[in-house]
């Protein structure tokens, strides 16, 4: 999937393909240098695969368990006559419930009390802590709750002290663990104070503070933050936590880019079902918004195949048989990105500020930035009539 994806980035959409699974439809757009006319594509089906016939060959799109084509539920669309140099058609899909609950990678999901647990550096999985149990896993309270205190509390702040763990404790954060120090921390993690920059200025008391950061030993990638001395902040988008089983081995690798996109991802997911939010506000430790997210729906399924790989033009005794790329349930996002001084982008920003919507999501700036890239390099995959709505760009993350 990731060569389709390179493609796609220099190359025009070939093929291009989302469904719904709660509308159980979907949406279908071919390049017109892939078909000339609504005529020249044929969609069926087999049990797990879309099949679609067109002059430069047959390409076939893997399915999700559960879900299939429904057969003759393919029409072009009047819109799609209007979008330039792309065809575009709505078909109709069965979705087969599933009794089975998918294993979730998130680490805020798979915690328990009583396990035994092992954290790796993701960037040279390197092991940071083994064999860690934990007699309480707990959730700290919302994110911004110190901010509504003074709402509802008359007499001065009760909650000032920070909350911090017990030896045996792992507190979880929106995008972050809080851990007790221990000694084993001496021969995998590096402390260094490092200074950060205050949007206020004009004091020079106040423009500059210091804080201490977590990196790996091995590697020198940045996890986190020494909140106190004994406690450890490691943000869940630099490490990856494992059960211990036996003498199991982790990868040697992960890819950095996937691995951010589905971690980010499912925790957007896990912060909207469990506060009722589609806003999200992605911040820098230091308050200072960096990207805006409106999830708009998790039941997406989406495929994309770049026109250079849907085949090359051949004869209807000799078809082209292309790649059997798989359709990737996803989250789909509407998203600005304050980096972007034009007026709309800047009133976006300034509507969401007026209005305090958007949950904030702290994350390094580093991160921040790896973040933004997934996001635009979904964005530059998707067919041109698909990559804005009013005045967002749109985006899909892997679940």
């Amino acid at each position: 999937m990731e060569d389709f994806e390179k493609a796609s980035r220099t190359h025009g959409v070939g093929v291009f393909l989302e469904l719904r699974k709660r509308l159980q439809s979907g949406l279908l757009i071919v390049g017109k240098d892939v078909a000339r006319k609504p005529a020249d594509v044929v969609v069926s089906g087999e049990y797990s695969s879309l099949l679609v016939f067109t002059p430069r060959g047959e390409l076939s799109l893997t399915l999700p368990a559960g879900v299939t084509f429904e057969p003759g539920s393919c029409f072009p669309t009047p819109a799609g006559e209007s979008c330039g140099e792309e065809l575009h058609f709505r078909l109709r899909i069965n979705v087969k419930p599933s009794t089975e609950e998918e294993a979730s990678d998130n680490v805020m999901e798979t915690l328990r009390a009583n396990e035994t647990y092992c954290f790796h550096c993701q960037g040279c999985m390197t092991r940071l802590l083994e064999d860690r149990v934990f007699k309480r896993v707990l959730p700290l309270p919302n994110g911004n709750w110190n901010s509504i205190v003074d709402d509802w509390c008359c007499h001065p702040d009760p909650f000032a002290k920070k909350l911090l763990p017990r030896a045996e404790d792992c507190l979880l954060g929106d995008t972050f663990l809080l851990l007790a120090r221990d000694s084993s921390c001496e021969h995998t993690l590096t402390v260094e104070e490092a200074p950060v920059e205050s949007e206020d200025g004009e004091d020079s008391k106040k423009s500059c503070r210091r804080v201490a950061l977590v990196s790996c030993k091995s590697c020198s990638s940045v996890l986190g933050e020494a909140v106190a001395p004994g406690t450890v902040k490691l943000y869940i988008t630099q490490v990856v936590v494992e059960r211990a089983e036996g003498d199991r081995e982790p990868e040697t690798s992960l890819d950095r880019s996937l691995f951010l996109e589905k971690t980010i991802a499912a925790r957007l997911l896990g912060l909207s079902s469990s506060m009722s939010t589609f806003h999200f506000s992605v911040q820098t430790p230091d308050g200072k918004t960096f990207l805006l997210l409106w999830l708009l729906n998790s039941d997406s399924i989406t495929a994309s195949v770049p026109e250079t790989c849907v085949g090359e033009e051949s004869s209807v005794d000799s078809p082209s048989h292309s790649p059997s790329p798989a359709a990737a349930t996803v989250l789909k996002l509407l998203y600005s990105s304050c980096s972007d001084t034009s007026t709309q982008h800047r009133d976006i920003a300034d509507s969401w500020e007026a209005n305090a919507i958007g949950h904030a999501v702290v994350l390094p700036l580093k991160v921040c930035e790896e973040l933004l890239q997934v996001i635009e390099d979904s964005n530059s995959t998707l067919p041109a009539s698909m990559r804005r709505m009013r005045s967002y760009e749109v985006a899909y993350l892997r679940l």
